[in-house]
């Protein structure tokens, strides 16, 4: 499984984005999906997750601003941000669960600021 992340760049605080990520295989039989992050100095840490059955999980931090989906049709899977925040600066991955191992896109950076 190859992922091709993309959408990234630089918004001003308050600004919205929307993350993409394409799976080179179809995504009808994968387990969760979903976008990881990781900040300067700090550990990467999950954003959101969607089931294969469409149940979602978000962080705390970004409950409320952002939103997960998946389109198998196009096996993609999209993360929309809305309001970010300074603190929302990271490289994002998504990440996929199939055959019980787990597959990491290259990460796409997100900066917010003015």
């Amino acid at each position: 499984v190859q992922l091709q992340a993309s959408g990234g760049g630089l918004v001003q605080p308050g600004g919205s984005l929307r993350l993409s990520c394409a799976s080179s295989r179809s995504m009808v039989n994968f387990g969760a999906v979903g976008w990881y992050r990781q900040a300067p100095g700090k550990q990467r840490e999950l954003v959101a997750n969607i089931m294969s059955v469409g149940n979602t999980n978000y962080a705390d931090s970004v409950k409320g601003r952002f939103t997960i989906s998946r389109v198998n049709a196009e096996n993609t899977v999209y993360l929309q941000m809305n309001s970010l925040e300074p603190e929302d600066t990271a490289v994002y991955y998504c990440n996929v669960l199939f055959r019980r191992t787990a597959y990491w896109g290259q990460g796409t950076l997100v900066t917010v600021s003015s």
